[in-house]
């Protein structure tokens, strides 16, 4: 668990600068709903999603929309890495591709 944290730490640093929580929270809902999207050969919807890791559809979609202040819990996170078949540290990656639209 050592290495998943020591890689979140220098994945939330971007270029030598903190990022904010906002900014932070935006960049994993974004990642959360593009690796659910990309599941296998199927989408996963935000219904099946929260139910495999017990938690509100409200969440999940308030994260992907960037909608809640309060962010997630690394639990969750975890857990939705473990459904999703990603890294953890993936959900910290800006899509630099994505932001120049």
């Amino acid at each position: 668990m050592l290495h998943y944290t020591k890689n979140i730490y220098y994945s939330i640093i971007i270029l030598g600068e903190k990022m904010n929580q906002d900014k932070l929270n935006d960049i994993i809902g974004k990642n959360i709903k593009k690796y659910r999207l990309e599941y296998k050969d199927e989408k996963i919807t935000q219904e099946k999603l929260a139910e495999l890791i017990n938690v509100s559809v409200s969440l999940i979609s308030s994260l992907e929309s960037n909608k809640t202040k309060k962010g997630i819990s690394i639990n969750n996170l975890y857990k939705i890495s473990l459904v999703l078949n990603v890294p953890i540290d993936k959900f910290f990656e800006e899509d630099n591709e994505r932001e120049s639209k």
